[in-house]
């Protein structure tokens, strides 16, 4: 047998073409295995040390070092091992939230007219590109009482934001006059708008941030006219604070944390402020910025009953663990939150079991038959045993607790729209679960699994595309470089053994064991890594698209066991569902029997969906359904802590002004 050296994926081995003994040829058999004994136990050596550039300067095989010839191994002294880099794509993180800071804004500016005409002449306005208008009718007693206010005032300097100070300027310059004061005192609408600010907290919102000092009553003159337009500027700063906090919320979502990529909305506040002094009801108009949806309204509902109602938490101990039959003197506990918490038509049901209350003891089966059927509401495993998630799902729910995430969730529905649309896909993390709306109805409901806690599903919104059937998995760098390449460094062909196809940077299709992963880790190279269709495919049979930079997307998956966990956190950040097929015939608008025939005839295809179909992928631990009722959840993610963190520190700042 004739035999010649190659090197293949950093390895010594025998190949036809060079003539060699027997005895050659065993000999050299001998040395490859102990070469790459040798190579095996350096790498594991290092395989945890941290990656240095410097280290790719000269070594042997795949990873990028350099190429093996006859004159380096196995004979002579064994090279010095490369160390395999240690390199991760780090997922988002939490910040240090920052709140939005106040500052001293001087509104001497908001006294002077945008651009003072001449005598007997026509204005110009800047915001005309300085075009004549019409000349300006007479003032109005209202402005002659401004502008004297104006005169007798000195400079005053109020503190607040930076962008309600803009707009306070700018609008009392076009238009000089008072909307809070009346013949020289405070007028009806100020107090209305006074009131409605200090009532804000029926949405959630902190009254301390709106409240305004009236003018002292014993001042006289100058100093009566300067307090008089000191309450005017303050009180049109609060309106328009409120207006912005209604209407956006008072976080930044996007400084709480990377995985949050909501926009903040912006406001016109100078038309705002136009509107408010136009509307004949200023409370209606002030109450009207917040969320225009029933979402919100069953909030705010839910927000009052729970401080009409005021209780205590339950508190039963986490560890607590009661099968069918047994006694336990923890079992009245359980029975009692079931009857706090559960649904009308559950107690209705099982009113004899609920009878005892608090006195119960045995776990009887018409007990058992309670919690299985309250485990079922709450989407819990269905066994009867009263174990962790049973007793978490039954725990707290204390007037303080809840009234906590019912406000953090006026806060973070002000991120989002304020109408949702009339159709909607819409993901409540903490829930699992994804519901297809159209109108006033929930058309579809899935069981859902997210990120886990480690690459958490994101918050934000986007528009449905499409659906594709048998589609490839793309794989993100994030899973190359984190989990796969630790693989490749141990067997570089690794990718190719398991139907993996990899392209190159100009699109051509390499084996796994030609790609300098070493390159790769320290991005030096680009490599495209996707997985064919098929049965095993990461994605299932379809993926419902909607583009973003986060590459998230909605999909079958082939694990299907996962669906019957109650926390179904196992994903890399996609949203897997349950009935994939289902949602996607209600979004084209066909039946399952057409995406069931598209699977089958096993091409990837997409299908563009019809319409404009908004998604939500949210976060709310609390949240109402459609008919209301307010459901709550267990803080998958910890973002509850992190918004609470950001709405103090907000507040705190604000203290200061």
């Amino acid at each position: 047998m004739h035999y010649r050296y190659c090197a293949i994926a950093g390895a010594l081995l025998l190949c036809a073409g060079t003539p060699f003994s027997g005895a050659h040829a065993q000999a050299m058999e001998s040395a490859q295995q102990f070469w790459l004994n040798q190579q095996r136990a350096r790498q594991d050596s290092v395989r945890s040390q941290d990656f240095r550039p410097q280290d790719y300067g000269g070594g042997y095989g795949p990873l990028g070092y350099g190429e093996w010839t006859p004159q380096s191994a196995p004979f002579g002294p064994a090279p010095a091992t490369p160390r395999a880099p240690h390199v991760t794509v780090k997922s988002p993180q939490y910040y240090d939230y920052k709140p939005d800071a106040l500052e001293d804004v001087n509104l001497g500016s908001a006294c002077q007219v945008e651009v003072a005409a001449k005598a007997g002449q026509p204005a110009l306005s800047e915001t005309t590109g300085g075009q004549p208008m019409p000349a300006a009718p007479a003032p109005t007693p209202e402005a002659r009482s401004f502008a004297r206010a104006c005169t007798q005032s000195p400079t005053i300097t109020l503190r607040m934001l930076p962008a309600v100070g803009k707009a306070l300027i700018a609008y009392y310059r076009a238009h000089p006059g008072f909307i809070w004061i009346e013949k020289g005192n405070v007028s009806p609408k100020a107090m209305a708008a006074m009131a409605e600010l200090a009532a804000s907290d029926r949405y959630g919102l902190k009254p301390a941030d709106y409240r305004v000092a009236l003018p002292p009553a014993n001042l006289t003159g100058a100093a009566r006219q300067q307090a008089v337009l000191r309450f005017e500027f303050a009180l049109s700063a609060k309106a328009l604070t409120y207006v912005l906090d209604a209407r956006r919320g008072r976080v930044a979502p996007d400084r709480i944390s990377g995985y949050h990529d909501l926009p903040r909305k912006r406001v016109d506040m100078v038309a705002a402020l136009g509107k408010i002094a136009q509307a004949p009801d200023v409370a209606a108009y002030l109450a009207r910025q917040n969320p225009d949806n029933a979402r919100f309204r069953a909030l705010v509902a839910e927000l009052q009953k729970l401080r009409a109602h005021a209780r205590p938490p339950i508190d039963i101990a986490p560890d607590t663990l009661i099968k069918p039959g047994e006694s336990d003197p923890a079992l009245g506990k359980v029975v009692a939150a079931i009857l706090r918490v559960g649904s009308s038509a559950l107690k209705k049901q099982y009113a004899a079991a609920l009878a005892q209350g608090a006195s119960a003891r045995t776990y009887t089966p018409d007990r058992v038959a309670l919690v299985r059927d309250f485990q079922r509401e709450r989407g819990l495993s269905v066994d009867g045993i009263i174990g962790p998630h049973t007793v978490a799902a039954l725990n707290g729910h204390g007037s303080a607790d809840r009234v906590e995430k019912v406000k953090l969730a006026m806060e973070r529905l002000r991120w989002l729209p304020r109408h949702l649309g009339r159709r909607y896909v819409f993901l409540n993390e903490p829930a699992f679960r994804v519901n297809y709306v159209d109108g006033n109805k929930v058309v579809l409901s899935t069981k859902a699994v997210i990120g886990q806690v480690s690459k958490q599903t994101y918050f934000f919104t986007d528009h449905i595309k499409s659906v594709e059937y048998n589609p490839y998995w793309n794989v993100p760098r994030s899973i190359l470089i984190n989990e796969m390449l630790p693989h490749l460094y141990r067997n570089p062909s690794y990718l190719s053994e398991r139907g993996f196809q990899v392209t190159d940077e100009r699109g051509r299709r390499v084996p796994s064991a030609a790609v300098n992963w070493g390159a790769v880790a320290a991005d030096r190279e680009s490599v495209d890594v996707r997985q064919p269709p098929g049965n095993g495919n990461a994605l299932g049979r379809l993926k419902i698209e909607f583009p973003n930079s986060h590459a998230i997307y909605m999909h079958d998956t082939p694990e299907k066991q996962l669906f019957d966990h109650t926390r179904r956190a196992f994903s890399h950040g996609c949203v897997r569902l349950q009935k994939p097929r289902a949602m996607a015939a209600a979004l084209l608008g066909t039946g399952i029997g057409h995406v069931d025939k598209q699977i089958a005839e096993g091409a990837n295809a997409s299908q563009p969906v019809p319409g404009d179909i908004p998604v939500y992928l949210a976060y709310f631990t609390a949240w109402p359904d459609l008919h209301g009722a307010v459901h709550y959840y267990a803080d998958v993610y910890g973002r509850d802590a992190h918004l609470a963190s950001a709405l103090a520190k907000t507040e705190a700042a604000r203290a200061k002004g």
